[in-house]
């Protein structure tokens, strides 16, 4: 089992920035694919970034982010970052961590979510 804990949500104005962290627990960090989601209103939640591989050199991007966001692990602190620069009011949602196996075909953990919220 894997226990995930998000830190680091808050009120931003547009064109500020915020960084999100998640601390993995439970589970080998280097073998888990880390993933930050985000859900707002009305909408369906999305895969923002992901750091596929250990040293989190392997990432993807979902396209509205890219150039703005940045995602990076830290193993020895078993936390991944997410990096949140040039926000946007579009950015308003609430952002989870998720981890899955290197081989698993979803995100199987989840963590609590944290809002993020940037005012125009």
């Amino acid at each position: 089992q894997v226990q995930l804990a998000e830190s680091g949500g808050g009120l931003v104005q547009a064109g500020g920035s915020l960084r999100l962290s998640c601390v993995a627990s439970g589970r080998t960090f280097s073998s888990l694919v880390m993933g930050w989601f985000r859900q707002a209103p009305g909408k369906e939640r999305e895969l923002v970034a992901a750091a596929i591989n250990r040293s989190g050199s392997i990432t993807f991007y979902a396209d509205s982010v890219k150039g703005r966001f940045t995602i990076s692990r830290d193993s020895a602190k078993n936390t991944v970052y997410l990096q949140m620069n040039s926000l946007m009011p579009e950015d308003t949602a609430v952002y989870y961590c998720a981890a899955r196996g290197v081989g698993a075909s979803g995100y199987d953990h989840w963590g609590q979510g944290t809002q993020v919220t940037v005012s125009s």
